[in-house]
């Protein structure tokens, strides 16, 4: 299964795995929790637990109501099962999570800070 990793501090990446509950659970380092915050036919998978869990770096904010700790997958979607990410899908979604964003927290809670860097082309 073709799909878009996105870790703490990196850049995001593509990576084929066989499709297992295992390996799912080994990219996001626990047990995943899928949440739909894009229009497009795709799943964000995450650490179902990385909000309680301190060890986690705060990754991506994702829209205004949703920030993202720990490593996170985005994935295509069947019938009744994650499936490929399109290459469409995967190239908007690299370049959507491109910029790192660092988090430092303050008296008033997370100040995020983007680093724009240009993507290559290929």
């Amino acid at each position: 299964m073709k799909i878009l990793i996105v870790e703490s501090g990196k850049h995001p990446y593509e990576k084929d795995i066989e499709h297992t509950l295992e390996n799912l659970q080994s990219i996001v380092g626990g047990y995943i929790e899928a949440v739909y915050p894009f229009e497009d036919e795709v799943a964000l998978v995450c650490n179902e637990e990385a909000l309680f869990l301190p060890e986690l770096q705060w990754n991506r904010i994702i829209n205004s109501h949703l920030v993202i700790k720990g490593t996170f997958f985005l994935c295509g979607l069947g019938t009744e099962d994650f499936t490929d990410l399109p290459n469409d899908l995967l190239e908007k979604y690299k370049k959507h999570f491109w910029d790192i964003t660092h988090f430092i927290p303050t008296p008033n809670g997370l100040l995020p800070i983007t680093v724009r860097d240009i993507m290559p082309t290929e």
